[in-house]
């Protein structure tokens, strides 16, 4: 068994909250694990209230592990793309910070690759009227959230933010990507 562990993958993405992303990723074929966090900043294990504050310089993240035999990063990349905004700079919707940067935070030089590659067919298509802002990273100084984080669509799908931004973003998930949805 660990050596089919061996064969996964991981990436971590920053859209905005981390609630509306991993409600998406938990219905994704192939992802086998989503984890709420914080990455890319200066401070060792931030707290919720000080990332916040945009002092630390993290980005609300999921970090997803992926089966590449059932899902292809490129994919899990295109369901990031459509479920979030990647010409706001450090905004989503109401939420605004650097917290909330849009943002590719790679473990290897061919998940750079690919995530740089689908940037520029983006820019090159004309897909989106502004600019594309979304930082391609390498992960560094990643923290998982704290546990009332995790699962919290799941856990809350009748709270305000999750009736009114998460549970729109799943929906449209599943209409865009039918046959990427977990069965």
């Amino acid at each position: 068994m660990n050596q089919q562990l061996n064969t996964f993958e991981t990436i971590t993405l920053g859209g905005g909250c981390f609630w509306c992303l991993e409600s998406v990723y938990v219905q994704v074929k192939g992802v086998t694990d989503v984890e709420s966090g914080y990455c890319n900043g200066h401070v060792v294990d931030p707290s919720y209230e000080q990332v916040c504050t945009g002092s630390t310089g993290h980005a609300e993240v999921v970090k997803l592990v992926f089966d590449p035999a059932q899902i292809s990063l490129r994919e899990i990349l295109e369901i990031f793309f459509v479920i979030h905004d990647p010409t706001t700079p450090n905004r989503q919707g109401n939420d605004s910070g650097t917290q909330y940067r849009s943002g590719i935070y790679y473990s290897t030089p061919e998940q750079a690759q690919v995530a740089k590659d689908l940037i520029a067919e983006m820019r090159q298509s004309g897909i989106y009227q502004q600019p594309i802002v979304t930082e391609v990273l390498l992960l560094t100084n990643y923290w998982p959230a704290e546990e009332y984080h995790q699962d919290f669509f799941a856990k809350n799908p009748n709270q305000g933010y999750c009736v009114a931004v998460a549970a729109p973003k799943v929906a449209k998930f599943r209409k865009t990507f039918a046959r990427l949805v977990a069965d």
